[in-house]
């Protein structure tokens, strides 16, 4: 297969590999399972011209692995419509840059096995996974295959060995979906000989968090059917999984400790029975307090500092002096202030080990509220986890002082690259992954988080850039918790105008939906430069709004024109914009119910063909004099 196009990129190897030195120490190339796609899925109009895009989406992800210095996933694609290829290769991520190198050799040399003709082709090994096919599959999770590989020996002590790990890998299942790189890997010992079993799951970084948990559950389950041996491998089109007694990652891997969550082993009958009554008793006690809550309206479910503390321990946070803080950020000094809103300012902080950090401190008018909206906030971010979320690290409580503590951007907030000092230096690529950014860290809150958040303060300055420019969605002080039963609350306004949808903005309904409108505004924001207040435009005779203005140039099809002019007309796709835009407009509509769902938006904004058949309706904005 893709013999004449084959010699260029065995010289690419081969020069990519004397620049590596040759260094491979284990790449883990144990092939586990290879498969074709039939030649009846898409009719190809030129195989020769197929072959030779292949080998051009290898080279650009091979060159990728070799010039980075942790890179383990990558994509390519040339996706013209008669000849398309969409190439995914991902290594497990406790192997070096070399042993990845190699691993995705042995993976392009071996995927050319299938017959000629073939539309599509894998190869998964103990330590990657190489696709290509002729259409875009990166959300794919289970459903174009799933299997499992199997050690051949039993373990020794195999009942507790087989209890051990089933328990191990039943919480290990459920960690990645909720960190970034949707991977992690543990380590457990059996306490009767000190044996080690090791184990280890990831999914592919193009797939969302809950159909990464789906995926891994698919793969436990699966796993399941190795047991007593001592070795098994789980894998899928979008997730790995694999135990074992023998190490197969180095020991200065990071690791996450899942041993607190397997309960204490060898207790007695007599201990589960009294955990069993006490157990009873605070449920009967927590039924009790609840009663008493909804027979009595003054009852509140505020949660206490000391609740804090217990609770942001079990997540790892850090709980910060109030003099470290001072001292990192001088005194909480002008010179260090990053920004500043309703309900506090920010600050940047360098601390003593050299750390930099976001300080964010909370003003102490009206005391209560803002000690609820600590609690709140701290309560709420210490449990999310997504790349286009901002990190909480920790916090400080000291009298009525209220600190939180998160990672430093350098790249401040989006406005400054929309309206401020860097205006123009976004180019249209970035502005496009800022876009789907957002509406992948939205979409994890409502929908794919255990409980559904909605943010209610969307808005250009909060969201922050990570050094590569991607977004990360901040200030969770006004976010609320929407129970499964509700489709929406009942609540008092809090947000910015502007960026506010009708409904919440005039009778208090709070859903998901404000936050799609919100997202839609930014939308605009974005590919205007233009802020969503008050807009003058040469030859206007008085101010408008944005929002109003973009449905204007809609309707009259002339809707490029708000494309901000800092662009390069070369630099974008005109089609792609305008469906963007229509996109933004869809988020914004009046009627919430006719709003799309986030993931909805993901699926608009990565397949615009989506859109043929629907038009938004006219928006509705709320400002004030």
């Amino acid at each position: 297969m893709l013999q004449p196009n084959f010699l260029p990129l065995i010289t690419f190897v081969f020069w990519s590999w004397w620049r590596l030195n040759g260094v491979v120490a284990d790449p883990q190339i144990n092939l586990l399972s290879q498969g074709c796609t039939p030649s009846t899925i898409f009719v190809l109009s030129n195989f020769s011209i197929f072959s030779d895009n292949v080998n051009k989406t290898f080279r650009h992800m091979r060159k990728k692995l070799v010039n980075s210095q942790n890179e383990n996933f990558v994509t390519a694609q040339q996706a013209n419509a008669e000849n398309p290829v969409f190439s995914l290769f991902q290594c497990r991520n406790y192997l070096s840059v070399h042993d990845c190198v190699a691993c995705f050799d042995a993976a392009s040399k071996q995927i050319r096995d299938c017959p000629a003709g073939a539309q599509g082709g894998r190869a998964v090994y103990d330590g990657c996974f190489l696709r290509y096919e002729t259409s875009a599959f990166f959300d794919q999770t289970t459903e174009n295959f799933n299997a499992v590989s199997c050690g051949n020996q039993t373990a020794r002590e195999s009942t507790e060995f087989t209890s051990l790990v089933q328990q191990v890998l039943m919480n290990l299942q459920t960690t990645p979906p909720k960190r970034r790189g949707l991977f992690a890997a543990t380590k457990a010992q059996l306490p009767e000989n000190g044996s080690t079993i090791y184990a280890f799951a990831q999914c592919t970084e193009t797939i969302t968090q809950n159909g990464c948990l789906n995926c891994l559950n698919t793969g436990y389950n699966n796993i399941l059917t190795c047991f007593p041996n001592s070795d098994g491998k789980a894998f899928a089109a979008g997730c790995f999984m694999r135990y074992s007694s023998t190490s197969f990652f180095p020991d200065n891997f990071q690791t996450i400790d899942v041993t607190p969550l397997l309960g204490k082993q060898g207790t007695s009958n007599k201990g589960a029975i009294v955990g069993g009554v006490v157990g009873g008793v605070i449920l009967v006690l927590i039924l009790i307090v609840l009663f008493a809550c909804i027979r009595r309206p003054k009852c509140t479910t505020r949660v206490h500092r000391g609740d804090i503390i217990r609770a942001t321990k079990l997540k790892g946070l850090v709980t910060y002096s109030y003099k470290d803080l001072k001292f990192a950020t001088d005194n909480f000094s002008e010179e260090n202030k990053l920004g500043e809103g309703g309900f506090g300012a920010v600050y940047k902080g360098t601390l003593r080990d050299g750390k930099e950090v976001a300080v964010k401190k909370l003003t102490l008018q009206h005391s209560r509220r803002i000690e609820e909206d600590f609690e709140s906030e701290v309560m709420l971010i210490s449990e999310v986890d997504h790349p286009n979320l901002v990190q909480l690290l920790g916090w400080c409580s000291q009298g009525r002082v209220r600190i939180l503590v998160y990672e430093y951007m350098k790249n401040n907030s989006l406005d400054k690259f929309l309206f401020d000092g860097k205006k123009g230096y976004l180019n249209w690529k970035q502005r496009y992954d800022i876009i789907l950014g957002i509406a992948r860290g939205l979409t994890y809150l409502h929908e794919e988080f255990h409980v559904r958040i909605i943010h209610r303060d969307i808005k250009t300055n909060n969201i922050l850039l990570d050094n590569d420019l991607q977004p990360r969605i901040a200030d969770f002080g006004l976010a609320r918790l929407l129970p499964e039963d509700k489709s929406h609350l009942s609540t008092k306004f809090a947000g910015t105008l502007g960026y506010t949808a009708p409904e919440y903005a005039i009778h208090g309904q709070l859903s998901e939906k404000v936050d799609v409108y919100s997202y839609g505004v930014v939308i605009l924001e974005i590919i205007t430069g233009q802020r969503s207040k008050a807009i003058k435009d040469e030859g206007d005779t008085e101010d408008e709004f944005l929002l109003p203005k973009a449905w204007k140039l809609y309707e009259k099809g002339m809707h490029l024109e708000l494309v901000d002019k800092t662009l390069d007309p070369n630099d974008y796709d005109a089609e792609e914009v305008k469906k963007i835009i229509e996109i933004a407009l869809l988020c914004t509509q009046a009627f919430a119910d006719l709003r799309p769902t986030m993931s909805e938006v993901i699926g608009l904004l990565q397949n615009s063909g989506l859109l043929e058949n629907i038009r938004p309706s006219m928006p509705l904005l709320i400002v004030t004099d």
